[in-house]
């Protein structure tokens, strides 16, 4: 049965009163990102993915009672903005029972690169979208050539197509675009594309290519130069969602996530102090 959306204005007023009424000594997260793994199973392969995403890696998916009970404590620690990334979260059965709960609460961002919404699929999203949610959908070129040799043939021109699909039905589209050599020199052109398709400024972001996961190119990444973001998956809450490797790790325990938070607090005080940061076990 599809999940009944609640009208835009609903939802948006449902989040500023949850935040108003948050004790400001609750409010450890005030205006944190807060990222959730939901999976780690793709329908695509890219070769620098850095969460070693593919159609066959196991599926590693928080599911939906431990989705809700972080959206809960995010809420109650002041998070302003959830992210749900992957992997692709719409493999998964239960991601619109989870944006449901999520957009209602707060806002609210699912990373995916848009070629399995259509059908059912997109049929169900639009029941549950609202003037909260944000879909983040990877974009690297305004031509094949820019995009094509990192995420595969033909992905491209289904994404591109996905993405027109999603503004004509009036969906809030963020663009994320990876920089790599083949694209570097021609991002200009991507950016003339999306403003022609009506997307914003603020609504392309971009990240460098990091030597994680698949990537064996790019910027070396660590907790000792990436501003933290933390970061959920089944394996444990992480220092930022670039990463969730081992050396990254904040707490192997999800709950409670106020713990994490604090933890991640004191490290930023420590090296404020001039401590060196070191991991948290």
């Amino acid at each position: 049965m599809p999940f009944q959306a609640s009208s835009p204005v609903s939802a948006s007023a449902l989040q500023g009163n949850a935040q108003d009424l948050l004790p400001a000594a609750s409010r450890l997260a005030s205006g944190w990102k807060l990222w959730l793994y939901t999976n780690y199973d793709c329908n695509l392969r890219c070769t620098y993915c850095l969460a070693r995403s593919t159609p066959t890696t196991p599926r590693r998916a928080l599911g939906i009672e431990t989705v809700q009970r972080l959206v809960d404590e995010a809420v109650a620690l002041g998070f302003g903005e959830v992210f749900f990334t992957g992997g692709e979260p719409f493999i998964l059965e239960d991601i619109y029972a989870m944006l449901a709960y999520a957009t209602v609460r707060m806002k609210s961002s699912v990373l995916t690169n848009g070629m399995l919404l259509s059908g059912s699929r997109l049929g169900r999203l639009l029941t549950i979208a609202n003037d909260t949610l944000t879909l983040q959908v990877s974009l690297d070129g305004a031509r094949p050539e820019h995009h094509d040799p990192y995420r595969g043939r033909g992905t491209w021109l289904k994404t591109v197509g996905s993405i027109r699909k999603l503004l004509g039905l009036g969906l809030h589209v963020r663009l994320s675009t990876t920089e790599t050599p083949v694209n570097q020199s021609h991002l200009p052109e991507l950016c003339d594309l999306h403003r022609s398709w009506g997307i914003p400024e603020e609504d392309h972001v971009f990240r460098p290519l990091a030597r994680r996961g698949f990537s064996a190119q790019g910027l070396d990444v660590s907790m000792e130069n990436l501003a933290p973001e933390v970061t959920v998956s089944r394996d444990g809450v992480f220092w930022h969602p670039l990463s969730t490797d081992a050396d990254m790790q904040i707490s192997a325990d999800i709950f409670p996530l106020r713990a994490s938070v604090e933890r991640v607090q004191a490290q930023l005080e420590a090296t404020a102090g001039g401590e060196p940061l070191k991991k948290v076990t």
